[in-house]
């Protein structure tokens, strides 16, 4: 199956400019791209099968935030494989730190990269993971 090289992300995130446009930039960067407009649906979609190799969520939105995503994600044994990445405006210490707790692999403050350094900064987060 020739789709299997092609890497697979899922990304959360309540501002549907913000998906479109980041799911534009992976699509053209090679990347199979879902997108969820709130962690419920995300989390449905896994459950139902869906397996990323990637998970890139923002941590602030209706109903259950990002971590809490990660957590519920993590509690189900789902997606273990999954690079996971935090996208979001929150760059207070203590936000950090609940994610790093988790085991986050990445966390990115939204307000402070362009769509390219998400980019650029994904791949590095995820070829780090794999070595």
């Amino acid at each position: 199956m020739a789709e299997s090289s092609q890497k697979k992300i899922l990304f959360i995130d309540d501002d549907k400019f913000l998906l479109d446009m980041y799911a534009l930039k992976f699509t053209k960067a090679g990347y199979d791209v879902k997108t969820a407009d709130s962690t419920d649906v995300a989390l449905k979609m896994v459950r139902d099968g869906y397996t990323p190799d990637i998970l890139l969520s923002d941590i602030v939105m209706p109903g259950m935030d990002g971590l809490d995503l990660v957590a519920a994600l993590r509690k189900e044994k789902l997606i273990p494989a999954a690079v996971v990445v935090m996208l979001t405006n929150q760059g207070a210490s203590e936000d950090i730190s609940r994610a790093q707790k988790m085991g986050v692999d990445g966390y990115i403050v939204k307000a402070t990269t362009v769509p390219s350094e998400v980019l650029a900064e994904v791949e590095k987060i995820a070829k780090s993971k794999k070595t």
